[in-house]
């Protein structure tokens, strides 16, 4: 897939991984659009890049991403490449009393949104002569860390819902990428306790996002950079042992 000269949305652009993507896409000639839910962060993101285009809007909501879908359409018609980034990641401990809708908000947004956003601007990129979709998962898609098990489900059916995309899309102009970062050095990361993070090797953002560029460059259509390959390699080799390995967070929230 070329990265330049291409009209592009990023859901959740205004920090970490999709801030990035933002910063390298813009520098390499695109135009940008970004949305997510805090208009603070919108405007500090369009502050740091006077090119950038903002539109505030919420993946959870179908009402949000049908008035998006329509208002890309009218105002960037040309838009070929979309990326769902928006997410969210919450330790959780189900032996404990949660609010059941909290429980759920990492499905609405991880997955349920990335599913509408798809079906909604499916229309959209089909028109164009050149086309993708980057749906951004995670390596805990592959193995789970189990101190944080709805998020690491969202992602596990990200990458189930991207290979069957690819698949129903093959015949088409839209290419389908799948991102799957690793432990990436974000504001995610600032939830978690630093004896969950030994032995754990977190990636630079600059570096992560260099990474999917390259991929995309590449049309390798499932990135999995640095400790993220490791994940897929050893759930496949050596599922039990990987499992044990990411479940010592665990093993310290319930001692």
């Amino acid at each position: 897939m070329k990265t330049s000269g291409n009209t592009i949305l990023i859901t959740g652009g205004t920090s970490g991984i999709g801030l990035e993507l933002t910063k390298q896409l813009l520098e390499r000639g695109n135009t940008v659009i970004v949305t997510g839910r805090d208009t603070k962060k919108l405007e500090d993101a369009k502050k740091r890049f006077p090119a950038l285009h903002t539109v505030a809007s919420d993946v959870s909501r179908s009402a949000d991403i049908e008035k998006l879908a329509a208002q890309m359409e009218k105002d960037f018609p040309k838009l070929n490449w979309l990326i769902n980034n928006a997410g969210v990641m919450s330790t959780i401990n189900l032996h404990e009393a949660n609010n059941l809708d909290n429980l759920t908000q990492e499905i609405e947004i991880n997955l349920v949104g990335t599913i509408r956003m798809v079906q909604a601007f499916l229309p959209q990129l089909k028109k164009q002569a050149s086309a993708a979709i980057t749906n951004v998962s995670s390596g805990l898609a592959f193995t789970p860390l189990p101190s944080s098990p709805v998020y690491c489900a969202t992602k596990a059916a990200v990458h189930s819902f991207t290979l069957s995309l690819r698949v129903q899309l093959k015949k088409t102009a839209v290419k389908v990428f799948e991102l799957a970062p690793p432990a990436t050095q974000t504001p995610l990361l600032g939830e978690f306790d630093p004896a969950d993070m030994k032995g754990i090797t977190v990636m630079k953002v600059e570096d992560m996002v260099n990474a999917a560029l390259r991929g995309f460059d590449n049309d390798t259509f499932e990135i999995c950079p640095g400790q993220s390959k490791q994940l897929r390699l050893m759930s496949r080799v050596a599922p039990a042992f990987i499992l044990g390995q990411m479940s010592k967070p665990v093993d310290r929230m319930l001692s």
